[in-house]
């Protein structure tokens, strides 16, 4: 007779148990990274374009300044040299040739000066190319003559005659009336040669007996601002435009003019009336606070035809009376392109990721069901009377044990039902005995199946993870403990010296030059950020041991995603020391031409011990090199170390690493990479930098390593490696 047992609930298939529980946690885990890898990418491109605006102000400001300099520099010069009686304001013919040569020698558009009489003379390029001068008297009308010039800045002939009043022009008026250097109001005038737009830089001029005898001015034309803005290296959709503090547009990197003709005379544009929609904008934004009360660096994200700009307004003044806005903007397109990218494919590679695991769940699912299966089928059918029952054994230990088990109590049960048989009146005992047997071990097997499996896995994990947060944690505590302590002591002694040099400020000279040797300034400001970082360095240190206790999990820690030049960055920091400028020889020059990088997957550390060996390599290369050379040939052939990034093909990321050294000759070069093999003197280098790199390289990122160079030229290493890998495809 076959009894039915009732069950308690639902029960579920232990395939659907063993898989579905396992897709749940691939899932979460796939749309985890997918999230994580968008916000990154939204951080990345903010840090990105905040670096590329202030890298734009700054080339900026720094023409800025150059450029606007001269003027007012050379008005001092003219000044100087008049009130010293070198330069005599009554000789016109030669005050025109001393002006045409300075025309010649400095890209400006006028040189003049006016006198206290009305009279005055200046040499002009009105068109931007021929030199002429102008002569007036003090009565007009047609009391200015403009000549021609040749080639030696002889007056030829006249070309025109004109107006002039200097008492009724601001040009004049201004800088006599402030009695000090200063910048005129913007001049603008259509001329037959083009529209002429200028700022004058002008100041008063006295003779010997500081008697004022007029003043004298010096223009730039303001077009030329516009034209080196639009040679920056920025955006198609970007802008960087200068303007007054009433928002008059000066100069822009569009190609829209900054003035407009009306009825043949030049009327100045102000922004918010732009054509420019993206300039437009962006002034109609700094209107609504005010031009004028911008006095810092202001940052924001302006929204103009559906597209997102990163902004940026800072104020430029100069100590003779400029304040000009100086604007930068950028489409945030322009740095997300690579970004999303990145992003889809992250995604598709997790979708891929989360499909490859489905498929090897069922399968996994399966192949442990399938024993258990014939487990039961071989129970029901003996439970129906049936013993002649032998399972398969199976490729899984445990398994197989309970199989042979299986198997070993299927016998002897066959062996006791004969045995009954023959004794009728203990059947009905033996088997309810047997069969009370079979059920109990079948369920202690069904029970203790998933714990041996798990047992098995992470009894050996469990005491690697404990072993390790041990031995970690001891050392750990004791720097931690005793960082405190020393940063305490570290600050009683830098205001011990600080205190020391306040009351002898003029220490002995063994003192004062150790001071200089040891770089003392740089010690006091670096010293309690060092001690800080290391603060920090312990810190993480115990948040990882401390996850090493709480979680039974390995992970390895050295493989993971890095921005490559943060770890470039901080390993040409920490040979700053060998970099700076020496009294024996002049600063290394580092020039960085860093290609805009995603995260790169690889181990970090060793990574960064490549760069080490390789720029340390560069720098003996200079070092050696400057020491057959005189200070000033360093100088006219500056020692330089050329750092540059790029992404190959989206898949592998290149880093170049070239100096201007001795160079390396070919017969060497084939060996470079050779264990113990080295060009330095004894004792200076143990020939195994390159070769460790080498290794790290292409065995430990699967990447190339190459060098290229030119004896006295100089040497370039070439690195190459996946911009994604995985920690086991490499040995």
């Amino acid at each position: 007779m076959k009894t039915h047992y009732p069950s308690k609930g639902k029960a579920f298939p232990l395939q659907i148990v063993l898989v579905v529980p396992f897709l749940i946690q691939i899932f979460a885990a796939v749309s985890l990274v997918g999230y994580l890898s968008f916000k990154n990418g939204e951080r990345a491109v903010n840090n990105l374009a905040e670096q590329f605006i202030d890298r734009t102000t700054e080339v900026v400001n720094e023409h800025l300044k150059s450029y606007l300099s001269i003027p007012q520099s050379l008005n001092q010069i003219n000044a100087d040299a008049i009130h010293r009686g070198i330069l005599n304001v009554r000789d016109r013919q030669t005050l025109g040739k001393y002006f045409w040569d300075q025309m010649q020698a400095y890209d400006l558009t006028y040189i003049g000066i006016g006198l206290t009489t009305g009279e005055g003379l200046g040499a002009a390029r009105y068109d931007g190319k021929t030199i002429t001068i102008d002569d007036w008297t003090a009565k007009p009308p047609n009391n200015t003559f403009t000549y021609a010039t040749d080639n030696q800045g002889n007056r030829t002939q006249v070309n025109a005659r004109w107006d002039w009043n200097n008492f009724s022009e601001s040009w004049y008026t201004q800088p006599i009336a402030a009695g000090k250097p200063i910048w005129a109001k913007i001049v603008t005038a259509n001329f037959p040669t083009g529209p002429y737009i200028s700022a004058s830089a002008s100041r008063p001029i006295y003779d010997s007996q500081n008697r004022l005898l007029g003043m004298i001015a010096t223009d730039i034309h303001l077009l030329k601002l516009s034209d080196f803005l639009r040679s920056l290296n920025i955006s198609q959709s970007g802008r960087v435009f200068l303007l007054e503090r009433d928002g008059t547009l000066i100069a822009s990197s569009g190609k829209e003019k900054p003035f407009v003709l009306i009825n043949q005379g030049i009327r100045r544009l102000k922004a918010i009336d732009s054509s420019d929609p993206i300039i437009q904008n962006i002034a109609k934004h700094l209107q609504t606070s005010g031009f004028g009360s911008i006095n810092q660096d202001t940052d924001f994200k302006l929204e103009v035809q559906g597209k997102r700009y990163f902004v940026d307004a800072m104020p430029w003044r100069d100590k003779y009376g400029l304040n000009w806005l100086m604007v930068v903007s950028v489409p945030e397109e322009t740095f997300m392109a690579q970004i999303n990218a990145n992003t889809r494919t992250t995604l598709v590679l997790c979708f891929g990721a989360l499909v490859v695991a489905s498929v090897m769940g069922v399968f996994t699912s399966h192949w442990i069901v399938r024993p258990i299966l014939q487990l039961n089928w071989a129970s029901e059918a003996m439970a129906s009377g049936n013993l002649a029952q032998k399972v398969e054994v199976s490729s899984i230990q445990e398994f197989n044990t309970l199989s042979n088990t299986f198997n070993h109590m299927a016998e002897q049960l066959h062996e006791s039902f004969t045995a009954i048989e023959k004794s009728k009146e203990k059947l009905e005992e033996r088997v309810e005995e047997r069969t009370t047997e079979l059920k109990n071990a079948l369920e202690e097997l069904q029970r203790t199946q998933s714990q041996v499996i798990q047992s098995e896995k992470m009894s050996s994990l469990g005491q690697l993870v404990a072993g390790v947060a041990h031995e970690i944690n001891n050392p750990v505590n004791f720097i931690h403990g005793n960082l405190d302590h020393l940063q305490q002591y570290t600050q009683d002694l830098l205001a011990f010296v600080q205190l020391y040099q306040q009351y002898d400020p003029n220490p002995a000279a063994e003192i004062q030059t150790l001071a200089e040797d040891i770089d003392l300034e740089f010690l006091q400001e670096d010293l309690a950020k060092m001690l800080s970082s290391m603060k920090v360095g312990t810190d993480r240190i115990r948040q990882i041991v401390l996850s090493l206790r709480n979680f039974s999990r390995i992970d390895e820690a050295e493989f993971k995603s890095v921005d490559i030049h943060e770890g470039m960055d901080s390993t040409l920091m920490i040979l700053q020391h060998r970099l700076k400028a020496k009294p024996e020889q002049p600063e290394i020059e580092v020039i960085k031409d860093y290609g805009t990088l995603p995260l790169v997957e690889c181990y970090a550390g060793q990574l960064n011990q490549v760069f080490m060996n390789i720029l340390v390599n560069a720098i003996d290369a200079l070092e050696e090199n400057n020491t057959k050379l005189t200070y000033k040939e360093i100088e006219e052939n500056p020692s330089q170390i050329k750092i540059r990034t790029s992404v190959i093909n989206s898949k592998c990321l290149e880093i170049a690493i070239a100096d201007n050294g001795v160079g390396i000759s070919k017969e060497f070069q084939q060996r470079i990479f050779d264990p113990f093999f080295t060009t330095k003197p004894v004792g200076k280098g143990t020939g195994m930098g390159m070769s460790i790199s080498y290794q790290i390289i292409t065995e430990k990122h699967g990447g190339k390593l190459e060098c290229f160079s030119t004896a006295g030229v100089g040497t370039e290493f070439i690195i190459q490696i996946p911009l994604r890998l995985k920690a086991d495809e490499v040995v």
